[in-house]
């Protein structure tokens, strides 16, 4: 059976091959009217659009990369899941690849998606990537790059996060208003922008509070499960056993929990807990975990809007650099509510 064409199509609706070409491609130049008719002819007729010849003729293959530390975080899975949903909207399909918060892993990353000449990349960079060449190459080839929540502002792309010290000034004040006064903060890697906003907020938070700043109420981890375990476990061994935490992140929060609970500990009555993200299992361990959500679809779709700006305006010149900073939302769970005539929202 022959290949139904865009001649076949022009035939159909008796209008010209470059019509049917420009409606196909949602030219602005052909009305909505037009562009509903033959592509509804185009269904009929089972036709199937060539994208190596339209990408060859275009100059581009309507294919965006994501680079993410790892799938396995609900929150980038969310982010991603923003970004296909408008992306999809526009004509564009995703190519997803994972540094496994590896730094080699992420150059690789990046190069292989240039080679795979993606007309943009929106990215979060791992927290041990040391060097920012391969950001520097994209930005060098003139390709489209948006990055979102594990930034840096050198680069000197758009980029979309959350204000990770309001979140963290905001947990850390809502475990003062509980009546909690030695809270701990099991924090990350420093170099990494997003937890030492997150740092700076839970200091500023206490200081704004007249509580004291104690370094040894301060652990330092690898945000995981097995790192929350460990710090926390350090905590508690400590002569100033905290009676709150604060974690940058809930898998931290989480192996902070198990813990607690395995030192016989009572969560919230002896010890507050609150993590950072609101990962999927949130709600559902025991009791519920108070954390800080950050908008994660929305700064998905936000990331696609400003990689769409780019390749429909290549030639725009910005005196500065467009930067989204997104409220975060606290969520205020079992976990953190000591008050009984406190409010819990699940």
């Amino acid at each position: 059976m022959a290949r139904v064409t865009i001649h076949d199509i022009a035939k159909k609706v008796n209008t010209t091959a470059s019509t049917v070409s420009k409606a196909l491609n949602d030219h602005p130049s052909i009305s909505t009217a037009t562009k509903e008719l033959i592509k509804e002819a185009a269904q009929n007729l089972n036709y199937r659009q060539n994208r190596l010849a339209s990408s060859l003729r275009s100059g581009r293959t309507n294919i965006i990369g994501i680079v993410i530390p790892s799938s396995e975080i609900g929150f980038f899975a969310t982010v991603v899941h923003g970004i296909e949903k408008v992306a999809r909207n526009h004509g564009y399909n995703v190519l997803l690849f994972q540094s496994n918060i590896l730094g080699e892993y992420e150059v690789e990353g990046i190069e292989t998606l240039l080679h795979s000449s993606v007309d943009g990349i929106i990215a979060s960079i791992a927290k041990d990537t040391t060097t920012l060449d391969h950001y520097l190459e994209v930005k060098k080839r003139k390709v489209p790059l948006v990055l979102f929540d594990r930034t840096k502002d050198e680069i000197g792309v758009p980029s979309v996060v959350i204000d990770d010290y309001k979140g963290a000034y905001m947990a850390t004040e809502h475990l003062i208003l509980q009546g909690y006064t030695r809270i701990a903060h099991i924090s990350g890697a420093q170099h990494v922008k997003i937890f030492n906003d997150r740092l700076r907020g839970y200091v500023d938070a206490l200081r704004a509070n007249h509580l004291t700043v104690d370094d040894d109420l301060i652990q330092y981890g690898k945000n995981s499960i097995e790192s929350g375990r460990a710090c926390m476990q350090a905590l508690l061994d400590s002569a100033k056993v905290p009676d709150a935490v604060f974690a940058v992140e809930d898998f931290t929060a989480l192996g902070a929990q198990q813990i607690i609970k395995q030192n016989g500990y009572k969560i919230p009555q002896q010890i507050g807990l609150i993590g950072f993200g609101n990962e999927s299992f949130s709600p559902f361990i025991t009791p519920g975990l108070s954390t800080v959500d950050q908008q994660a679809a929305q700064m998905g779709e936000e990331a696609f809007n400003m990689f769409l700006h780019q390749i429909n305006n290549p030639d725009i010149a910005t005196e500065s650099i467009p930067k989204i900073v997104l409220d975060p939302v606290l969520i205020i769970r079992e976990s953190s509510s000591r008050r009984p005539a406190y409010d819990c929202n699940n």
